[in-house]
């Protein structure tokens, strides 16, 4: 069984995971550690640092198909809530949202989420009732109910199976200072750091306050009920603040209580009536508040130590002084007045000494704009400028006179000209270069991510068909089925899959028939067992009552009645929620007809379609590569290896094609392929062989078919030849 557990990095979240754990669960997690911890979670498990409404989680769904996912993923503060209430939103609504709808797409069955006693608001009405009305006063309280209400319908438009909790005030080991029951995670933190506990108020407010591992097991019993919808989850009993600080002065007998004014909006009393949930789920809380404290006191006291003895451990000399380095940003600009003073050096001595007619400026304003794009550029042209007045200058002329000295002019604007061009060329290069890169970057982390998932499904794969290898009975065949249908061409798994039926199932007897787009022509693939004239290669889905009932209704088909004409069995493959072909086998053994062989034939199916699902996934995902651009025509390299394919299955099962050659005349190949592709059928090829020419390939087809095929196919510009074998 497999759960998943969103914000199982978290303090409810991590007990849970273990909760789940120590049931012989496999545990998966999801938390984007905004106050989950990794180190709370020690259990064997996978983990991803994911928000709840990224859309890579519907990789991980679709993945490892959960059986239960516990969603306790949330923004839990109230005073956040308040302060911005469109990550509220966002987290607690959208995130839900998201989980329910990939519960629903790949068929989870239980979905527990949490909720809170903030829904009931300033409501002090006690012991709130699930049935009584609601009426939050914090956007935190807001979002909780309505994703009540989300998940109330989600089980009545989608028949997902959702129960939830109104959490009242959890507390205990693990805890951070925030939600509702952070008031003992505080003072704990307090009494070990020797400060005064903090009471607003006169401390007679009054919490339901639960321990952590009751609540867990309160979650793990609903994954393994049928009931729904929303319980209270608490002690049902009432304890003040001062209580709490009595307790807690049993552990430690020199606390200090320190008042403050009373905080305004705060509720005083809450106590929810937990007597639905024991009822339902039979249970009832383990822990009493001065047990709980006691452990929790424990916990904190130990992780106290711990960091102390981690700061110790860590403590350096001062380290040495590092050099200052300038900022990155300054580099530039720093490089950019290196280059210009060699440029003023250059101008004013050795260039303008020697060869009077090159302009060193022009050279290091394009060199400038090159490196460094726009706004160098303009630098380097301002630079520039300057320098040119500053050589006019020492020439003799003067300022007035440069006003209206056209050549003094004329070298601005190619200044200008050439640090606005080069610069504008490069600052767009450099923008697109980023843009990419910035792509590139996104696709490196999706695929790095679809990666990690691949080798931990492999991982999953492989130890699955170690324990399927050592078991010793038929289900060890199963592995030799994963190794004969790992191929991404759909004709290379059908054809395999005719000899992994027959090894699996001990039957003579196969055939695959692919399913047209309309769903009511079956086209005969593969075969074995069958003589040629006991076989149909096709058959109109309207003339048997059980193709059409197996493709209504997705299910096995049983031929309990020994019906004549029928096979024995018959299974659908999917792909995209869609028939794509169907399986069919017959001569067993009479005793061999059990539920174990009906279990055993719907495996092997699957494991069929698995692998027919990842090459129409692989062909899609080529098809640019796969055809002539444009066209249904097969590349040559792709032809060659479905030809070879369709050799192979006549050797091994006599199953008959013909492969023709086409004479165009004056045609080109894509105007035949116009007028070819509409008369084919779903197992036929059009594609290119060597050198060029045009072909044909027609499955299960023999040359006797020839006077039935070449009327259908007659064309006054295109000829067929029958293509030798060899």
């Amino acid at each position: 069984m497999k759960v998943l557990i969103t914000g199982g990095y978290g303090f409810i979240g991590s007990h849970v995971a273990d909760r789940f754990f120590k049931e012989g669960y496999e545990v998966f997690i999801i938390d984007n550690l905004s106050t989950g911890n990794k180190a709370n979670v020690q259990i064997k498990h996978r983990g991803y640092t994911l928000d709840v409404t990224d859309p890579k989680c519907e990789e991980i769904f679709r993945a490892y198909r959960f059986d239960t996912v516990v969603h306790l993923a949330a923004q839990i503060s109230v005073g956040k809530s308040l302060a911005n209430p469109q990550l509220d939103t966002d987290s607690n609504v959208l995130g839900t949202v998201n989980m329910l709808d990939l519960s629903v797409k790949y068929g989870v069955k239980r979905f527990i989420y949490a909720s809170s006693a903030a829904v009931y608001g300033l409501d002090e009405t006690l012991p709130h009732l699930e049935t009584k009305s609601v009426e939050p006063i914090s956007p935190y309280g807001i979002s909780k109910y309505v994703n009540e209400l989300y998940a109330d319908k989600w089980h009545a438009l989608h028949g997902l199976s959702t129960i939830g909790f109104r959490f009242s005030n959890v507390y205990g080991p693990r805890q951070s200072a925030e939600g509702e029951g952070g008031v003992i995670s505080i003072f704990m933190n307090n009494m070990l750091q020797d400060k005064p506990l903090k009471v607003f108020g006169d401390g007679e407010q009054t919490r339901d306050f639960i321990y952590v591992e009751d609540v867990a097991d309160a979650v793990y019993r609903s994954a393994n009920s049928s009931h729904t919808g929303i319980y209270n989850l608490s002690v049902n009993r009432q304890d003040s603040v001062n209580e709490i600080i009595r307790s807690l002065s049993e552990i430690r007998p020199d606390l200090q209580v320190q008042h403050e004014p009373p905080r305004p909006q705060d509720i005083l009393h809450s106590r929810l009536d937990n007597s639905a949930v024991m009822r339902d789920l039979d249970w009832s809380p383990l822990y009493g508040l001065k047990e709980g404290l006691e452990r929790t006191y424990a916990y904190f006291a130990s992780q106290a130590g711990e960091k102390e003895a981690a700061a110790t451990a860590a403590a350096d000399p001062a380290p040495a002084r590092a050099r200052p380095k300038l900022p990155k940003w300054l580099m530039p600009t720093f490089e950019n007045l290196l280059a210009f003073a060699l440029t003023a050096w250059l101008s004013l001595s050795i260039v303008s000494n020697m060869y009077g007619v090159i302009d060193v400026k022009l050279f290091y304003i394009t060199i400038v704009g090159i490196l460094y794009g726009n706004r160098q550029a303009l630098l380097a042209v301002a630079l520039s400028i300057g320098l040119l007045t500053y050589q006019e200058l020492q020439a003799g002329r003067d300022l007035v006179s440069l006003t209206y000295d056209t050549d003094f002019f004329f070298s601005i604007a190619i200044y200008l000209f050439i640090g606005l061009v080069v610069g504008y060329a490069i600052q767009r290069k450099n923008v697109r270069i980023s843009q990419q890169e910035r792509k590139a970057a996104e696709a490196s982390e999706r695929y790095e991510f679809l990666e990690d998932i691949y080798k931990e499904v492999r991982e999953v794969k492989d130890e699955l068909q170690l324990r399927i290898m050592n078991a010793g009975d038929s289900y060890g065949k199963i592995y030799y089925a994963t190794k004969e249908l790992e191929s991404l061409e759909p004709e290379a798994v059908f054809n395999s899959a005719v000899n992994v039926v027959k090894s699996i199932m001990r039957v003579e007897k196969v055939a695959i028939y692919r399913i047209n787009k309309y769903q009511n022509f079956l086209r005969l693939l593969a075969s074995s067992g069958y003589d040629a004239k006991s076989l149909d290669k096709s058959l109109r889905v309207s003339d048997f009552g059980h193709l059409q009932h197996m493709l209504q209704n997705g299910q096995m088909y049983t031929n309990k009645q020994l019906e004549p004409g029928l096979p024995l069995m018959a299974v659908p493959l999917y792909h995209h929620d869609q028939v794509a072909a169907v399986i069919a086998i017959d001569g067993m053994k009479f005793e061999s007809f059990s539920l174990y062989q009906q279990n055993l034939f719907q495996i092997t199916a699957d494991l069929i379609a698995s692998s027919l699902s990842k090459a129409f996934t692989f062909i899609e995902a080529t098809e640019n590569h796969r055809y002539v651009e444009g066209t249904r025509i097969m590349q040559p390299a792709v032809f060659k290896e479905i030809v070879q394919t369709k050799h192979e299955a006549k050797l091994q099962h006599h199953i008959p094609y013909l492969l023709l050659q086409c004479s165009l005349n004056q045609f080109s190949p894509q105007e035949a392929a116009q007028f070819i592709e509409p008369l084919l059928r779903e197992t036929d090829y059009v594609g290119l062989a060597e050198e060029g020419r045009f072909q044909l390939l027609l499955s299960n087809t023999s040359k006797q078919d020839l006077n039935t095929i070449m009327p259908r196919l007659s064309h006054p510009q295109i000829s067929f030849t029958v293509v030798n074998e060899e």
